[in-house]
């Protein structure tokens, strides 16, 4: 039986929500371990009171960073650092980030070259340099993605046009000759190339995304399995018989 993986978690205390830090360690509880947590700021600083109160409680070690330079973050250098030393030196098997500054973005291209997973938790602040470098990329602020996602319209989904190139792309890569694809497959195809994830658009599964854009037909196969396959497809399809 394989051993839990290994998780390592960085925690920029300037740029993340100290209340959000029991759903981010629930959320990294479904991946294995979290064996290194580390949080970085001024701790002498009264505007991280909030991540000072919770500090022992998780177990969360902060590490001092003085405001050297008025303008400069010294507390993501010294994250990164530490990072990039943990990667070279402990048995890890995934990364997690904590913030909403995209200073991290060369940090995560370098670990998942190194071919570690790579967790993303920050506001919707977040650059998308940084969301979409991490293998996984939830969002804590607004609709916290993390519990209790909440649904938008089908509407204001279907005018994401990214989101809908994204999911048409995926069924194209991994669709069988009648246009039908297997959702488990689209998902995999997905996590493959970005860090894509239902609950940052109010939505637990993918599923149940899918089911609530009309561009979309799916059905269940073996009571279980679902299918799913564009509409538009399915009209050429037809007319090509």
């Amino acid at each position: 039986m394989k051993d839990k993986e290994k998780i390592a978690l960085f925690i920029d205390a300037d740029n993340a929500p100290a209340s959000k830090i029991d759903s981010i360690l629930s959320e990294l509880a479904k991946f294995g371990v979290v064996n290194i947590r580390k949080a970085y700021g001024n701790w002498k600083n009264c505007s991280l009171k909030s991540w000072e109160d919770v500090l022992h409680d998780y177990a969360i070690q902060p590490i001092q960073q003085f405001d050297l330079t008025k303008g400069k973050n010294a507390t993501d250098i010294a994250l990164v650092i530490d990072a990039m030393d943990v990667l070279y030196t402990k048995d890890v098997d995934i990364l997690c980030i904590v913030s909403s500054d995209c200073d991290f973005t060369p940090l995560v291209t370098r670990a998942l070259a190194d071919g570690k997973f790579i967790i993303g938790f920050g506001e919707r602040k977040a650059p998308a340099a940084f969301v979409n470098s991490c293998s996984k990329f939830l969002y804590l602020d607004q609709e916290d993605a993390v519990n209790k996602p909440v649904q938008k319209r089908s509407q204001s989904i279907k005018s994401d046009t990214k989101l809908m190139n994204l999911l048409r792309q995926a069924i194209d890569a991994v669709e069988e000759d009648d246009g039908w694809t297997m959702l488990g497959q689209i998902g995999s195809h997905i996590s493959n190339h970005t860090s894509f994830d239902p609950r940052n658009y109010g939505f637990k599964k993918l599923s149940d995304l899918f089911a609530a854009i009309d561009l979309f037909e799916m059905k269940k196969t073996n009571g279980s399995v679902y299918w799913v396959r564009d509409k538009k497809k399915a009209k050429s399809l037809s007319k090509a018989k």
